[in-house]
């Protein structure tokens, strides 16, 4: 069985796509970190660094990974502006309409549909992943990634299974049911935050950490899914120091 968005839900999602759009572009949203502009050089020469043949040079990569960075610094308004920023009209309609799809699943065709994706994830031939990423939530989450200018990572949705309905790039698995990010938010209550540990990425050379939410559905206060931000906490610090 492969997860699936209801066909008469496609025009309205895309419309959910559309308004949470022009809300972006529209609406001026008080950052919750300053932005960083970069300093002028006026003098070539003041760029140059010497260094002699004993000096002692610690590579990039071995400080930044000597020095850790709290979770900690995520304040609550950074929080709320995430909240606002990624929970809009598309998403409700795209987990609502997953959950309505998914009811009756039960834990054997979930693991199934896991594996599936797994073994997708290693070959080129990937429907259930491509129709995920296809979707107008997967879509609207790419552009907000892409808008954030390095503060989130990698952005995705789960419904009330805590299986994908839209992520800005592919995950390792396809069902989060059974971690955190879906056991300490959905299953708490509509208020929970989760702010996982940090972690070195060595690709990178950052210190991440992953934020994650209950979605709720304002019209009926209930919770409907959740979502799960990646968060890049060495630009946050940098935007923090400047």
């Amino acid at each position: 069985m492969r997860a699936a968005f209801i066909p008469a839900l496609a025009f309205t999602l895309q419309l959910g796509l559309t308004a949470a759009l022009a809300q972006e572009t529209t609406t001026t949203v008080e950052p919750a970190v300053p932005a960083v502009e970069a300093p002028a050089v006026t003098d070539p020469a003041a760029t140059t660094v010497t260094i002699t043949e004993t000096a002692a040079v610690t590579p990039p990569s071995s400080a930044a990974k000597d020095n850790p960075i709290s979770p900690d610094i995520i304040s609550p308004d950074v929080i709320a502006e995430m909240r606002e920023r990624i929970i809009q009209q598309v998403t409700i309609l795209s987990i609502k309409a997953a959950n309505e799809a998914h009811v009756g699943v039960d834990q054997a065709t979930i693991d199934q549909m896991d594996a599936t994706w797994k073994a997708e994830a290693e070959t080129d031939d990937q429907p259930l992943i491509a129709e995920i990423l296809s979707s107008p939530l997967s879509n609207y989450l790419l552009y907000i990634q892409a808008g954030s200018a390095g503060l989130y990572t990698e952005i995705f949705v789960m419904d009330k299974f805590g299986l994908n309905v839209g992520q800005s790039s592919v995950t390792s698995d396809y069902w989060q049911g059974d971690e955190g990010k879906f056991q300490k938010t959905y299953n708490v209550g509509p208020d929970a935050v989760f702010i996982d540990e940090a972690e070195f990425n060595e690709d990178t050379k950052t210190w991440r950490t992953q934020v994650n939410l209950t979605v709720v559905d304002p019209a009926t206060k209930e919770s409907i899914g959740a979502v799960t931000i990646e968060f890049n906490l060495t630009e946050l610090q940098r935007r923090l120091q400047s």
